[in-house]
């Protein structure tokens, strides 16, 4: 038996259809938890889709503190250790390109006169 159409709720459909992968569905599903995430975290009303996100930016948060305050936990010091140890390879590679720039001083302004316009003594 070969299926052309198939009727549901008194729609007709199509036999394509029927053949859906789970790999379409999920990511039909993932783009509407997408578009139910990003309200969600634009204006600050807390879904259970947007806690990892909000998990990650405090962590990110804690982070940056504990680099500039000198106070410091292990997650923060082996994020700090990879950051160190890219900045090492970026740094080799751009050497030459860190050269001493000399800068130029500006010149003194000099003193202009401007014709008596506001007419004279204060």
């Amino acid at each position: 038996m070969h299926i052309k159409c198939f009727l549901d709720a008194g729609k007709i459909y199509d036999a394509k259809v029927l053949a859906i992968s789970p790999d379409v569905v999920l990511n039909i599903f993932n783009a509407f938890i997408q578009n139910v995430t990003s309200p969600s975290l634009a204006s600050g009303y807390i879904v259970s889709s947007a806690v990892p996100h909000l998990v990650l930016n405090a962590f990110k948060n804690l982070a940056a503190a504990s680099f500039t305050s000198g106070i410091s936990f292990v997650q923060a010091q082996a994020l700090k250790a990879s950051a160190g140890s890219r900045l090492a390879a970026a740094g080799g590679a751009n050497a030459a390109a860190a050269a001493p720039i000399k800068e130029e001083e500006p010149e003194p302004e000099e003193d202009v006169d401007m014709g008596d316009l506001f007419g004279g003594d204060y």
